[in-house]
């Protein structure tokens, strides 16, 4: 195999069979240029985007994503708008997989097309591209009529972590769509704002028991100072078990003391992964108190709870000897 750093002795010998009258050769050179790793394959690639076979076009849309730069970029953001769902979902695919932050000025004007699909696409690429000036293209998006690239959208502020996008976040937590909302309560992870918190919280008793749980995880997080205790500990008698697991490992992190007694009442639950957490939780909050609780649990059926169980007795025990 020819290394990324070598000549690739056959790039002249794969464009001329580019150029030949069957659709599976060009196909197979199409992967052949792929596997060259040479940046000159960028140019042949990108030569294709008009070609008559869309199976050419969508195999040269997921060979971009073995090249970087602006020139890969303007490739993709050619394909991403093909009129052949495969090969545009190909591109998209291929663009989330570009890093150099030179490749965003071929994007941005995608985010603005007529399409939704190709919107959402170019705020996915533009997520892991982590420009800054990216963050009016998203606060723009987060307007969109479309929730899927609204989610979109929201990822890009989130993944900058830069507090004055903080408000349209905690808007985007109040969007009619539960994906928009997931998105945005886990994206105000990264603030100290007080605010910031406050909406996470708030969260907690959305109506979609995802963004419910979302909520209850970020809180174990979250660098806001926030007072949810009293939510946390409400939320562990949520409908749903994922909901309360997630409330257990928060009140865990946070070392509430005054939520043992209820995270001691969820290790009766059938959910395995559930009494789980909840007897780690008890063990992380360090309270003697705790033992009567884990201590029961010592020969549970599931191997995992029990392993988290012992590591619980332990630490509790220890906790209890030192305050003798």
């Amino acid at each position: 195999m020819v290394g990324p750093f070598e000549a690739y002795e056959d790039l002249d010998d794969i464009e001329e069979r580019l150029q030949g009258a069957d659709p599976a050769e060009r196909r197979v050179a199409v992967m052949e240029l792929a596997n060259s790793g040479d940046p000159a394959a960028v140019k042949l690639l990108a030569g294709l985007v008009g070609d008559p076979d869309s199976g050419v076009r969508q195999q040269a849309a997921s060979a971009l994503a073995e090249f970087d730069g602006p020139g890969a970029a303007q490739a993709l953001a050619r394909l991403v708008t093909d009129p052949e769902p495969a090969v545009a979902s190909a591109a998209a695919d291929s663009m989330a997989e570009l890093k150099d932050p030179a490749c965003a000025n071929a994007i941005y004007p995608l985010a603005a097309h007529a399409h939704a699909f190709v919107r959402m696409a170019a705020l996915r690429a533009l997520k892991e591209l982590r420009r800054k000036d990216s963050l009016k293209v998203a606060l723009d998006a987060l307007r969109d009529s479309d929730a899927s690239v609204r989610a979109q959208a929201v990822g890009v502020v989130g993944f900058l972590k830069l507090e004055e996008a903080v408000p349209a976040l905690i808007a985007a937590a109040a969007d009619p769509d539960a994906h928009v909302r997931r998105n945005a309560v886990s994206a105000l992870s990264f603030s100290n704002m007080k605010t910031a918190g406050e909406s996470i919280a708030r969260a907690l008793t959305d109506a979609d028991w995802m963004v419910r749980e979302v909520a209850a995880d970020t809180l174990s997080i979250s660098k806001a100072e926030v007072d949810a205790p009293d939510a946390l500990i409400k939320a562990l008698g949520d409908d749903y078990w994922q909901v309360r697991l997630k409330a257990a490992r928060s009140l865990g992190a946070r070392k509430i003391g005054k939520a043992v007694a209820a995270i001691g009442a969820c290790l009766d639950h059938p959910q395995g992964n559930l009494r789980k957490e909840c007897a780690a939780a008890i063990g992380e909050i360090g309270d003697p108190a705790g033992l009567q609780f884990v201590e029961r649990l010592a020969d549970d059926h599931d191997p995992d709870v029990r392993k988290n169980v012992r590591w619980a007795i332990e630490r509790l025990k220890s906790a209890l000897a030192a305050a003798q």
